[in-house]
């Protein structure tokens, strides 16, 4: 039941974050959330196979926040990557006309 508490907070923190980090319009809404529940369930249930108890803090830790991290280090990249492709795409279908910021 914890695993269902978790993945709702760890969905809830990436979505958060969504909104915090500078250049959501570089990848879809539903992105950083999607990921963030992921991460969480995912280490959640692998961290329970190994033996980790709910009630200890530590699982707690490495599952959401791996989820807040993973979600700036996605939007953060995906950022810079969207925006790369975007001007190298640009410079190529104006025909070297627009410049590379």
């Amino acid at each position: 039941m914890e695993m269902i508490y978790a993945t709702v907070v760890g969905l809830g923190i990436a979505t958060v974050l969504r909104y915090l980090i500078p250049g959501r319009r570089s990848y879809g809404i539903l992105l950083l959330p999607a990921v963030g529940a992921a991460w969480t369930a995912v280490s959640w249930t692998g961290l329970t196979w190994v033996g980790w108890k709910p009630d200890e803090p530590w699982i707690w830790l490495v599952a959401l926040g791996g989820a807040g991290v993973l979600a700036i280090v996605l939007a953060l990249v995906l950022n810079r990557a969207r925006h790369d492709i975007d001007a190298q795409r640009l410079h190529r279908l104006s025909g070297g006309r627009a410049s590379r910021a």
